[in-house]
């Protein structure tokens, strides 16, 4: 699979935790966070879901991203996944990494 750079943010169930990440290879990245790979917040908590994600066009620009939706209110982040997501279904198996580039 081809890399794209993306934020995501994973759940651990409708409007639980959650946790706003980074990376080049969304699909096998959230792979390791729902098999509890990924030591850390994600797998202490239980936040295997994707409920949330935006592809980028540089990984400078994703880094940005990511570091201003974390200083965003909770119901910010909320609105965002809502916008996108109003079911809070797990979007994994839907990574079009085409489909959803943002220009930056």
């Amino acid at each position: 699979m081809e890399k794209y750079p993306a934020v995501y943010i994973m759940a651990s169930r409708y409007r639980g935790t959650l946790y706003v990440g980074v990376t080049s290879g969304l699909y096998d990245r959230v792979c390791a966070h729902k098999n509890g790979t990924t030591p850390g917040f994600t797998s202490e908590y239980k936040v295997h879901t994707l409920v949330w994600y935006e592809h980028r066009q540089t990984m400078e620009s994703a880094i940005l991203r990511e570091k201003r939706i974390k200083e965003w209110k909770r119901n910010w982040k909320i609105e965002l996944i809502e916008k996108m997501n109003p079911g809070w279904r797990d979007l994994h198996d839907e990574i079009d990494a085409l489909a959803t580039l943002v220009e930056d």
